[in-house]
């Protein structure tokens, strides 16, 4: 059924959840996600700074949905978010849910798959649901962090009658284009300089556009890091990004050590700015979405 995969009714799905040090919990969550059928599972990582997973699948609405509501519930089952310590922002165990239309799909059909998905996961695990981007129903939601700074704005959430449960917290819930997640390592221990950094390049700040950044310290790597969404790589100079890093990098005494991906990239943007992505030490062809699905395709 994958022999063509970009079918008009294909997602993908890239959900964060809230643990990234416990091997046994992640697997689970990533067990559970590959064995819903009809889902293809493109690859997953960890950090244990941040102290989160990411895993990326895809497939049709009906089977990404179930996957999506799945992992929500293995990870409310797994997580205790009251006993939760890490470097990133999070509100829940299955803490952000994105649905992402892939070639031939469109946008309508994401939002309808993550409206779906926050209905199930309150019905079937009592957890609350907050829709953001393209799916938010509140267009004060539409932007992830403006919930998550304001402790889920005040205002009741958009699925269940909790602000959020008492060890899984909420799901942030949405539908949205590609997102690039990179992070450049910085050769000092300062998490100060990363922070400057980061509001410099940020578009919040006036940086660049589309450019979500904060600097946090590594403590894995003895480092500090600036940490990246690119929510809109196609309006984002990417090596600009990457030359203003490293400038204000030198500039604090310091330097831009090497790049990192989390994640899966497209096509189009890795041939948009070939060298940005190179710099990454753990770049590889894998790392470019139709190369991985190219790669996985012919096993199902």
């Amino acid at each position: 059924m994958w022999a063509i995969l970009y079918d008009r009714t294909v997602l993908e799905c890239v959900p964060n959840f809230s643990e990234g040090r416990d091997s046994t919990v992640v697997l689970a969550i990533a067990n559970t996600i590959a064995q819903t059928p009809g889902v293809l599972m493109l690859g997953w990582e960890a950090d244990s700074d941040h102290n989160r997973s990411v895993m990326t699948f895809a497939g049709t609405p009906d089977a990404v949905v179930e996957a999506a509501v799945r992992g929500a519930g293995k990870a409310a089952e797994l997580i205790d978010l009251s006993a939760h310590k890490g470097v990133h922002p999070r509100v829940g165990a299955a803490d952000v849910i994105p649905f992402v239309p892939l070639d031939g799909s469109s946008m309508e059909e994401a939002v309808a798959a993550a409206h779906r998905a926050g209905e199930e996961i309150w019905r079937r695990f009592g957890v609350p649901v907050y829709f953001y981007e393209h799916a938010a129903r509140n267009p004060l939601r539409r932007r992830l962090e403006k919930v998550r700074r304001r402790e889920f704005d005040g205002a009741p959430p958009d699925i269940g009658n909790i602000a959020g449960h008492p060890t899984a917290g909420a799901s942030m819930v949405g539908a949205r284009g590609f997102l690039v997640a990179y992070n450049v390592q910085l050769a000092t221990r300062d998490a100060a300089i990363a922070q400057t950094i980061a509001k410099k390049i940020r578009a919040s700040s006036g940086g660049f556009p589309h450019v979500k950044a904060m600097g946090i310290y590594l403590a894995s790597r003895d480092c500090a890091q600036v940490s990246m969404n690119l929510t809109n790589f196609a309006e984002t100079p990417l090596d600009r990004v990457w030359d203003t890093i490293a400038d204000a990098a030198r500039e604090h005494g310091t330097e831009a050590a090497a790049g990192e991906i989390i994640g899966f990239i497209p096509r189009r943007a890795y041939e948009m700015a070939p060298e940005f992505f190179r710099r990454a030490e753990n770049f590889s062809e894998s790392r470019i979405l139709e190369t991985r699905i190219a790669e996985i395709q012919p096993r199902l």
